[in-house]
């Protein structure tokens, strides 16, 4: 069995240290590093993936706040809820789908600010670092006992303690741990973790062997990740909403996945030529070949092989709080 974390935020003073917080930013600093090396090594100025952030970021929390909040309406609106928990991004509800298309504009914002034009080569060179940020982040929701599945006994079941708040009382996201273990089930943001390190690997293989472009990584990313995300969701049985008695996240999963494949075989165009990754009147690097990626990869092996919207916890165990948990 895998025991849970004793707790997930620990209080400096009046300061909450929230581990969920620490894993998501620790998952965007690899990210940006990662595909700052990536960029580089394609033939475009450096900078440009920190400066590009600056929009992507806040751009991708802003989505995918706005698409958990959609689709999980329920938890903030109607009798006995608070709306203004809406806007307690810290809480937790962070959406992918929303993150991933709001992140997109704000990257085409901040790559015209800088006056470069190659979305797709900026999106499959940050497509790995993305995806092997977001198993970092479950690491968040193992801190915060969420996004897992059904009961189970498997040897490699997840164990699920009862937790005590001052504040909130028995909670299981909240405060710390009594010893009682409520459940035993499946550690799908495991399962998740571990597909996502899984997919950031083979992106670098196929990007490298085949020596893709205009955006290509990035729709192998998302077919893959989306994959993935359809068989989790197939394990999870907390609260959800339902489209045609399927939980939305399925659904968009399925569909999303279908218009990323289609992408993906349709564009048939190569790597971007360097020059086209730079702004009007940047020399850049003319010399830069394609398969430098390659060495930029290899820099970065070791952190691929160790990353809507987080987890909630299941409906089926006991002790729920609702004052923390998210179901992207």
């Amino acid at each position: 069995m895998i025991p849970s974390p004793p707790q997930g935020v620990w209080e400096l003073g009046p300061l909450p240290i929230r581990a969920y917080a620490l894993w998501i930013i620790l998952g965007i600093v690899v990210a940006i590093w990662w595909g700052e090396k990536r960029w580089v090594a394609r033939g475009g100025k450096a900078g440009v993936v920190i400066d590009t952030a600056l929009w992507a970021i806040p751009f991708g929390l802003i989505g995918g706040r706005i698409y958990h909040v959609a689709t999980d309406w329920y938890r903030y609106f109607g009798d006995g809820k608070n709306p203004v928990d809406a806007f307690k991004i810290w809480d937790g509800g962070l959406g992918i789908w929303g993150a991933v298309a709001f992140g997109a504009l704000g990257a085409y914002i901040g790559l015209r600010q800088q006056g470069i034009r190659a979305l797709g080569a900026f999106g499959d060179s940050v497509a790995p670092g993305i995806v092997l940020a977001q198993g970092i982040g479950r690491l968040g929701n193992y801190f915060n006992q969420e996004l897992y599945g059904r009961e189970t006994d498997v040897p490699w079941a997840l164990e699920i303690y009862q937790r005590y708040d001052e504040v909130y009382g028995y909670s299981q996201t909240l405060g710390r741990s009594t010893g009682q273990v409520l459940a035993t089930v499946h550690p799908t943001f495991l399962y998740e973790l571990l597909w996502n390190v899984l997919v950031a690997i083979v992106l670098v293989i196929v990007d490298r062997k085949f020596r893709l472009g205009h955006g290509r990584v990035f729709a192998l990313y998302v077919a893959l990740y989306c994959f993935g995300r359809f068989w989790v969701e197939l394990l999870r049985a907390d609260e959800a909403t339902l489209v045609f008695g399927l939980r939305i996240n399925t659904i968009v999963a399925v569909v999303v996945m279908i218009a990323a494949l289609i992408y993906f075989v349709r564009v048939r165009k190569g790597r971007e030529d360097p020059s086209e990754l730079r702004a009007a009147g940047d020399p850049g690097r003319d010399s830069a070949d394609p398969d430098d990626t390659a060495a930029s990869d290899t820099a970065t092996g070791a952190a691929a092989t160790d990353t809507d919207e987080t987890g909630t916890d299941t409906s089926g165990a006991p002790g729920r709080n609702s004052a923390s948990e998210s179901s992207d």
